[in-house]
């Protein structure tokens, strides 16, 4: 490996930290019987963590509150629990709000352990580090985000979910890598509630405000236009511009197939590829366009992971253009070009 990595063909570690590497609970297992878009399970009932919790609540005065057990199962919807019920349901109340709290606390204590030893295995090659985060768009567009927290994510209206996270990666000098990136809302079922592309923004934006790389990947395998411009405008969500930034580190294509080499969808393909480089020509020297590799250097202990956890204060997303000024579509890329130069003229 290390031949690999001093030659530049291996430019970042992917460190699981979870189902599929990605840094969340196994809650909507499909091999459990979960079907999309049911609300999942919670998963701390193994001894281990029911010791853990038991603990936390004798410690703060409430031995009597104990784990869920009104939170559905795999399939629910969220007004068919008591947990998850709109209104007034347990997460609103204090002995639910405690638990969503040491529950995303023992997920994020996790990655950050994991990454701390990735670290120290990589410190000094010429590398980066990466992460993935899994984007749980259903049920999003809800007061309760039921999908989200039965996975680790304490995610609210009046609570970022996701800030902690980039904080987290940060420290360990880690890439935030997200999917779901080239999905719409108006693709998915009204039943879900989903909202792909405002979950999209939200974590893209916590990262790139922490002063993380951000990459990405598609969820669900895409052959047309309107994907692979949806993909294009979360890369560069204010289009080509002379500072260059907010833009994505890298984006992982899922998955080369034979109905991807076939025609017309690998000729669209690699218009794709052309416009996620700007339109650009390939180029060798990875320093120019701000992908220089440096040693990997030390985690970063600037703050307590106590500190840490409290960044939960919900901030607005950076602003996002409507569409992509490099449309593959023909025609559609001149038209938005002029509209993102309008867009940020004035702004």
């Amino acid at each position: 490996m290390e031949d690999f990595i001093s030659s530049g063909v291996i430019i970042d570690i992917e460190v699981g930290l979870g189902p599929a590497g990605e840094l969340r609970y196994p809650s909507y297992t499909e091999t459990q019987g979960w079907v999309f878009p049911g609300i999942g399970e919670f998963q701390c009932y193994d001894k281990y963590l029911r010791s853990d919790y038991e603990e936390e609540v004798r410690r703060i005065g409430h031995p009597e509150w104990k784990l869920p057990e009104n939170a559905g199962q795999y399939n629910d919807v969220p007004e068919q629990t008591g947990f998850f019920e709109y209104s007034n349901g347990t997460y609103l109340e204090e002995e639910g709000k405690f638990f969503l709290s040491w529950y995303s606390r023992k997920l994020l204590l996790h990655g950050d352990q994991i990454l701390d030893e990735a670290n120290k295995v990589f410190l000094g090659c010429k590398l980066k580090l990466a992460a993935k985060v899994s984007g749980i768009h259903w049920w999003y567009k809800t007061e309760s985000h039921a999908a989200e927290l039965t996975a680790g994510y304490y995610n609210l209206k009046n609570r970022d979910g996701y800030a902690a996270i980039a904080k987290m990666m940060r420290r360990h000098h880690a890439i935030l890598n997200f999917t779901c990136l080239e999905m719409r809302n108006t693709e998915q079922p009204a039943k879900a509630k989903s909202g792909p592309q405002e979950l999209v923004q939200q974590v893209l934006s916590c990262g790139w405000r922490e002063g993380i790389e951000v990459a990405g990947e598609n969820a669900l395998p895409r052959f047309d236009r309107d994907g692979y411009n949806q993909v294009i405008l979360n890369a560069r969500p204010n289009g080509i511009n002379r500072n260059g930034k907010p833009r994505m580190f890298g984006f992982t294509y899922l998955r080369l197939s034979d109905r991807l080499l076939s025609e017309p969808n690998f000729t669209t393909f690699k218009t794709f590829v052309k416009r996620m480089h700007a339109n650009q020509e390939y180029c060798s020297e990875p320093e120019r366009y701000n992908h220089e590799l440096l040693p990997l250097e030390r985690s970063i202990n600037d703050e307590s992971f106590e500190k840490l956890v409290e960044a939960t204060e919900p901030i607005d997303p950076l602003l996002w253009l409507e569409e992509t000024d490099m449309s593959i579509r023909p025609f559609e890329s001149v038209l938005s070009l002029l509209k993102s130069t309008f867009f940020r003229n004035k702004s």
